[in-house]
């Protein structure tokens, strides 16, 4: 199958031309899942003319399979599990792989943010960009965080995404926006010519960039 972006950052240009109504707008904030996800979320932000800042969220991994996700955790105490997975696994297997994660999750908002308060998203309209969706679990972990914080409106806002996992949260927020979704969609990785990890340095130099923008 063809890929459908060469980087993260040729993957913001139809997710910006999707989200053309909401640019120059003064309520518009753009929050990137750490990490891969924030390289198209400052793409975003600088389409929209929109602050930028980061909502930190981790996968749960299947012990001996951490690619295979049965849930994830973000800000705030927030734990997520997939109904087909986490729960069929002994709660002492998912605390231990939850606490792991937990100190990671500690240690990227300090990284990124260090003693920073975390931005006010109370009556703003947050975009949570993320490179893609496969099992959507870090996505369902920010939304449920994010919509505790009282955002007006919340947009999920990915460049590719398996069918199922997209159409999962059109009734769970208020605007999808799922650039490619492809029928036989795999893992994000495979839709980009170029899925290089990205760094901590890279994530606090993007911050820094948005910000002196």
């Amino acid at each position: 199958m063809p890929r459908a972006f060469r980087n993260r950052a040729e993957a913001v240009r139809r997710l910006a031309s999707a989200l053309r109504h909401l640019a120059g707008r003064n309520d518009v904030l753009v929050l990137g899942l750490p990490r891969g996800g924030v390289p198209v979320a400052y793409e975003v932000a600088k389409a929209l003319g929109a602050p930028l800042d980061v909502f930190v969220v981790r996968k749960l991994g299947v012990p001996g399979h951490r690619e295979l996700a049965f849930g994830a955790i973000a800000s705030g105490g927030v734990r997520v599990l997939t109904e087909e997975i986490g729960r069929r696994l002994d709660p002492s297997i998912v605390d231990a792989v939850a606490a792991v994660e937990q100190d990671e999750l500690r240690r990227r908002e300090h990284a990124y943010r260090g003693d920073s308060p975390p931005v006010d998203v109370a009556g703003k309209t947050v975009i949570l960009v993320d490179d893609g969706l496969a099992t959507g679990a870090s996505m369902w972990a920010a939304v449920v965080a994010l919509r505790a914080l009282g955002p007006a409106r919340i947009v999920v806002a990915v460049p590719t995404a398996a069918p199922q996992a997209c159409d999962d949260f059109r009734e769970e927020v208020d605007e999808v926006i799922c650039a490619d979704t492809p029928a036989h969609f795999s893992a994000v990785g495979e839709r980009y010519d170029d899925f290089s990890d990205t760094s901590d340095e890279e994530v606090r130099w993007l911050l820094a960039d948005a910000k002196d923008a």
